[in-house]
């Protein structure tokens, strides 16, 4: 399996929302910036099998614009095991439900995502690969999802991804 991890876009500061938390949208530059990360993923020919979101607006509204540019196809499923508050070993649960040849994307909040890649990579669910907003990291799962048996791939941050998208367009300007 291959585990794509990405944390959401920039959403409106908590100070400025006077909602709930979970009901906080993507700002406009958030909505572009994912998008283009998209479009760098694109670039890398990653067609995920499989995406879920965490249920709050942020990571939904993220998961909707990266499923139109990467994988239409794909139906949008919101997943528990991605919400604020979750663990690492909630999330490998889940993932062990899937086959074993998916490519799964899974949008999400930090520090979830960046503790999973410590506890997929290490063994520990330590802070050692933090994510910012819009970054996704890629990690190989050979058998089912299990502490310390991922390979990593890649850990990109959305400039990285951004970059990759431009590269790639500029190129079929030429």
């Amino acid at each position: 399996m291959d585990c794509l991890l990405m944390r959401h876009g920039i959403a409106v500061d908590m100070e400025d929302w006077p909602e709930l938390d979970g009901t906080r949208p993507l700002t406009d530059q958030g909505r572009k910036k994912v998008r283009q990360v998209a479009q760098g993923l694109a670039a890398m020919g990653l067609t995920p099998t499989h995406l879920f979101t965490s249920p709050l607006t942020r990571a939904r509204e993220t998961a909707a614009i990266v499923n139109v540019i990467l994988c239409p196809s794909v139906t949008i499923s919101l997943c528990k095991a991605l919400e604020p508050g979750s663990t690492p070993q909630s999330l490998a649960t889940f993932l062990r439900t899937l086959p074993d040849r998916s490519v799964v994307l899974c949008v999400g909040h930090e520090p979830l995502l960046g503790t999973m890649g410590g506890y997929l990579l290490s063994g520990n669910a330590s802070g050692n690969y933090p994510m910012k907003k819009a970054g996704v990291g890629l990690i190989h799962l050979p058998g089912p999802a299990r502490a310390g048996e991922g390979l990593l791939h890649w850990w990109c941050t959305p400039a990285q991804l951004r970059a990759l998208g431009q590269a790639k367009k500029d190129h079929e300007n030429d």
